[in-house]
């Protein structure tokens, strides 16, 4: 299987990310970290950009033992020659030139000719060779540049010493199949081109810079340039765990793979975000969170029968623990069942259906329903307790300088009962409505209410004792919106006072005795 160098600019190219920046220790941390995935390159920065820029690359280069340290530099001598300070003490170092090549760059940035280009970039080249056995050179806008003149720039390249041509597609400009193509032509036309590695550096503008890196590995190139997470200018680069991800998977078509550690990917791309304050989206191929989360009941299904069904990624060749099954308004029963005997419940299935039910009624009001929620509407009271009431609609009306006033409905032996009282606040101001509407006289004893689980969303447990007359009830009520919970609870409370009313008193059972 033909080897794919990854050639990482995190530290460099990721750093260009507009808010990001690291310093030297958070560089150092990072780069341990590439080491630890195997990455083979390290751009560790661009030297000439400043004396802080200088000292980072140098402490990198100093701590990385196994993988090759980068300094970027500009085709000029100055910057060479601050690569040439940074990288001391590298065991493996290599410097990084550029210069533009494509007519718009030509034009309006360097004001050269062709020729000047391929002068100034030859010149480069052999002063650095004095310093550096390898060597990259990047054609800047090599996309965008003439076909031919990039041919003619890869031999003067060859021929001035570099070991390895960069292709980068600087604006994410290119398509797959045009990508491709370059480094076809390049292949094809380019004298001693088997002398050098030539490597693909895309950026994702289009949203194309994996799949021209794919392209261009299909078309012979040696390496791909990325970021972790696909952090960097504007749109960001190729994502080097998605590149990994797909030779890994699909070695049949692409017959090439790379030699990361592809355990390590969910730990970088965890430091790189923490420290880069950049969040991974949760749609982000790979390492997002939803990569290996299923909700639809569909999908649940099949995962649960066989896990190739829905899962071409294993999630612990990345270094994750397992898929997850977000339970949600799309889940299915299957995956609900086994969510409760994972969570040590074996019910009954009146039960289950029971529980399934108010399952799905929250899992309207909430994005994902955890595992708290799932426990608090199982201890919440299923089918044990008659239901002679039940809550249809509630409407509250509160105003800081009003009074509070709620409007209930409850149904009772299929009829629709409505009250509108006021209070003292929002809940008490429902509690007289519902005293109303189920004609009870009854005595709030104790209230308390607190959060289920965590966020804006956050199911809502309310508690409540009532008493009537010598006989005491507890009511419980679940409900996103804290409001609905109380009447929830209170309805509990005065059904099962209802329940006790209807038994024989201990009195009665003593004397069966």
């Amino acid at each position: 299987m033909r080897k794919i160098y990854i050639f990482d600019t995190t530290l460099r190219d990721g750093e260009q990310s507009p808010g990001v920046n690291l310093n030297t220790k958070e560089k150092v941390e990072i780069a341990l970290q590439l080491e630890k995935l195997g990455v083979d390159r390290i751009e560790a920065g661009f030297p000439a950009a400043s004396p802080g820029d200088l000292a980072a690359v140098n402490a990198v280069a100093r701590a990385v033992k196994n993988a090759t340290i980068i300094g970027l530099s500009r085709s000029r001598e100055q910057d060479i020659d601050a690569v040439r300070e940074a990288l001391k003490g590298a065991q493996d170092p290599c410097i990084h030139l550029f210069l533009a090549t494509s007519p718009i760059h030509r034009k309006h940035k360097l004001r050269m000719e062709k020729e000047q280009v391929l002068e100034a970039a030859d010149r480069a080249i052999r002063y650095a060779k004095q310093y550096f056995d390898k060597i990259e050179f990047s054609p800047e806008d090599a996309g965008r540049t003439e076909l031919d003149f990039l041919c003619q720039v890869t031999d003067m390249a060859i021929k001035a010493g570099a070991t390895v041509v960069n292709i980068p597609d600087t604006v994410g400009y290119m398509n797959p199949q045009e990508f491709g193509n370059i480094f076809k032509t390049l292949k094809e036309q380019v004298p001693n081109i088997e002398k050098i590695q030539l490597s693909a550096h895309c950026h994702d503008d289009l949203g194309m810079a994996t799949a021209n890196a794919l392209a261009a590995i299909l078309n012979g190139a040696d390496q791909v340039e990325g970021t972790i997470n696909g952090i960097g200018e504007r749109a960001g680069n190729t994502a080097i765990e998605e590149v990994a991800m797909a030779l890994a998977t699909r070695p049949d078509f692409f017959g090439a793979q790379t030699t990361l550690n592809l355990k390590e990917i969910a730990k970088t791309s965890r430091l790189v975000s923490k420290l880069t304050g950049m969040v991974v989206p949760g749609n982000k191929a790979i390492v997002g969170a939803n990569a290996f989360a299923h909700e639809s009941g569909i999908h649940q299904d099949g995962m649960l029968k066989e896990k190739t069904t829905y899962e071409i990624i294993s999630p612990d060749t990345i270094g994750l623990k397992e898929s997850k099954l977000v339970l949600g308004k799309h889940s299915g029963r299957h995956a609900f069942r086994e969510k409760l005997i994972d969570l040590g419940y074996e019910l009954e299935e009146e039960a289950v259906n029971a529980a399934f039910a108010k399952f799905k009624d929250l899992a309207d009001r909430k994005k994902a329903v955890s595992d708290e929620d799932i426990r608090a509407l199982l201890e919440e009271k299923l089918i044990d307790t008659p239901e002679v009431f039940t809550l249809e609609t509630i409407q509250v009306s509160y105003g800081n300088k009003s009074t509070p006033k709620a409007t209930v409905s409850v149904r009772v032996e299929g009829e629709i009962r409505e009250e509108t009282a006021e209070g003292n606040g929002s809940v008490d101001a429902i509690y007289n409505a519902i005293d109303l509407a189920t004609k009870e006289t009854v005595e709030l004893e104790d209230y308390s209410i607190k959060s289920v689980s965590q966020g804006k969303d956050a199911l809502g447990e309310v508690h409540v004792v009532l008493k009537q007359n010598d006989i005491s009830a507890q009511g419980r009520g679940l409900s996103t919106d804290i409001l609905e919970a109380s009447a929830r609870a209170y309805l509990d409370a005065v059904n099962r006072l209802i329940d006790k009313r209807k038994q024989p008193s201990r009195r009665d059972n003593m004397s069966l005795i």
